[in-house]
């Protein structure tokens, strides 16, 4: 037997490297818990470990940079959805909310900001967490200090940061003063040079803490953005996270492109294609476009597939709230509402009604049964529109609500209504592909962690390479060396990680070996696996035989193993010699 000169050894799988390249057959060393070689005909023996990976892609660990686990970090050591999906690094931090800086009286309102922004149960949270930090930097060492199976990255959050400095005025959005502005700043600085990757905002009116005031920060100043993206930049931080008003960010754009080329600080915001303006995507990818003729770091985040909330009885948006008959039953414990909901005569009694307003955007969401499929298992995420409730009532003389009722009340009380908002509004989804293949545009938005009762987009990575490379009918697919690149090293790149998302020399030994064709991603389904029974919507995946980190196997054959190799990454990382 040959000496072994690695720790491991992937053997003959099908290598697609991260950057774009055509996959080829390779083995894969790995030593110290980086890639030490990438060639064919390793000899044999050679690893103390080793993979036989015949007729499976071996790929980079993916890099999912929106996430809000900032919570969950400290009480999950597996990082879960996402862990489940082939991620080995998660940026959290996002959208302006998050735990630090944390006046030991504010504990309870930041939680109330989290709940209210990503709909993550406050009990879970409230139960879960120990606070023993209140400084930016305190929280870092804090969750650095617990073992994980994957790499986490953090940024700062401007909520948490207006409320610490500026109290109740942060809070209810008075415009900063000269020594508040110079405090966030300070603490910003800190902050990054203690290892965050940048710094976060919210300026949409989507997002609203469990009082119903928005995010602090939500109508910050162009001097206040201004002097925390500079704070970004001299603490050495990479990232100016910023998440719109999907109609408004034609507006938001020019004071972007004047911190870039003011302050040099990258700046990331969310793009989405929406019914009131769908072709409004098409002008700001024109800006895009200058900004990559002009060097300028300005991107954009888009979703892998239609942004959509999920209806269930046991979920946050259940079309049948505002009805009379059915708004009492709405807080029962889940299994008792489901005795009352299989009473004869409540259906018909409830769909007969007239519902109540609970608002414009709310009313839109929950009445708009034009917009409602059956996501099914496997979920369609792109299904057609004969197949909408209106659609399906009209053709078996029924009513949308009936339609939807006998929906949800499939697999037990437990069936899921899709209800795609953004990315929806052309048939062949052209615009959603267009979107994923711009030069300027980074896959995220999946907010793994958060909308728990509604959303469960952090089974993008499984999505991407089952959808768009292999099983998509209604239109081209993507190569799957492109999505790959998209998952890995674009991202990656994007926040100045750029010792990982490759597999080459050199790099993190962040590793999938997947059967590309066994890969399935199920229906999403709500379990109560949070701390004080919290509820989650959790999707999970199969075909991930071996997920691995720093060169350990952390997950095989879709199941953990007892392997906790993540760390906490402080700052930027730069690439390899």
């Amino acid at each position: 037997m040959s000496e072994q000169r690695f720790d491991l050894v992937i053997r003959n799988g099908t290598v697609i490297d991260g950057t774009g390249a055509p996959r080829r057959q390779a083995d894969v060393g790995v030593r110290d818990g980086k890639i030490v070689a990438v060639e064919p005909g390793l000899p044999p023996g050679s690893g103390a470990k080793e993979i036989d990976a015949t007729g499976k892609l071996v790929t980079p660990g993916f890099v999912d940079v929106h996430t809000h686990y900032d919570a969950q970090v400290t009480w999950d050591p597996q990082v879960t959805p996402s862990s489940w999906h082939g991620v080995t690094t998660v940026v959290m931090g996002n959208c302006g909310v998050g735990f630090a800086p944390a006046a030991p009286d504010k504990h309870d309102w930041l939680i109330g900001l989290m709940e209210g922004v990503e709909d993550i149960p406050g009990t879970a949270m409230t139960e879960g967490m120990v606070w023993d930090w209140e400084s930016f930097p305190d929280y870092l060492d804090a969750i650095d200090k617990q073992a994980r199976a994957i790499d986490i990255c953090a940024q700062v959050p401007h909520g948490a940061l207006r409320a610490y400095v500026m109290g109740r005025r942060g809070a209810k959005h008075e415009a900063a003063t000269a020594d508040d502005l110079a405090a966030m700043a300070r603490i910003v600085r800190e902050g990054v040079e203690a290892g965050a990757l940048g710094f976060s905002t919210s300026r949409t009116p989507i997002h609203k803490g469990i009082d119903g005031e928005f995010v602090p920060g939500t109508f910050a100043d162009e001097r206040e953005n201004f002097a925390l993206a500079k704070a970004v930049v001299d603490g050495g931080g990479v990232m100016f996270q910023m998440t719109g008003n999907h109609v408004d960010m034609a507006e938001e754009y020019p004071w972007m492109r004047r911190m870039v080329e003011e302050i040099g600080c990258t700046v990331s915001f969310n793009l989405l294609q929406t019914d009131q303006a769908p072709k409004l995507y098409e002008k700001l990818l024109t800006e895009l476009d200058a900004a990559e003729r002009d060097q300028l770091p300005i991107y954009a985040q888009v979703a892998g597939r239609p942004n959509g909330v999920l209806m269930t009885w046991a979920g946050t948006a259940v079309p049948f709230l505002p009805y009379p008959s059915y708004m009492p039953l709405h807080h029962l414990p889940f299994e008792q509402r489901l005795v009352e909901l299989r009473k004869p005569g409540l259906r018909e009694k409830v769909i007969a009604e007239k519902p109540f307003s609970f608002g414009e955007f709310e009313d839109y969401i929950i009445q708009s049964f034009h917009k409602m499929y059956r996501l099914g298992d496997p979920p369609n995420y792109e299904p057609d529109p004969s197949e909408t409730a209106t659609a399906v009532a009209a053709r078996t003389g029924s009513t949308p609500q009936a339609v939807v009722w006998d929906w949800l009340m499939e697999d037990e009380g437990r069936g899921v209504v899709y209800f795609p908002i953004f990315n929806f509004a052309s048939e062949d989804f052209s615009d959603l592909r267009t979107l994923l293949q711009h030069p300027r545009t980074r896959l995220g938005l999946g907010d793994g962690g958060a909308h728990c009762g509604a959303i469960c987009d952090a089974s993008i990575q499984t999505f991407m390479l089952t959808h768009w490379c292999r099983d998509r009918s209604r239109g081209p697919k993507l190569g799957l060396e492109e999505v790959v690149k998209t998952l890995s090293s674009d991202t990656a790149s994007f926040y100045g990680l750029d010792d990982r998302g490759r597999v080459a020399p050199g790099y993190k030994a962040d590793l999938n070996v997947i059967d590309f064709d066994a890969l399935h991603l199920h229906g999403p389904k709500m379990v109560y696996d949070l701390p004080a029974g919290g509820r989650r919507f959790v999707q999970r995946a199969e075909g991930f035989v071996h997920t691995i980190v720093s060169g350990e196997i952390i997950r095989s054959h879709d199941e953990p193993t007892e392997a906790l190799p993540g760390k906490l990454v402080r700052g930027p990382q730069p690439a390899p010699a």
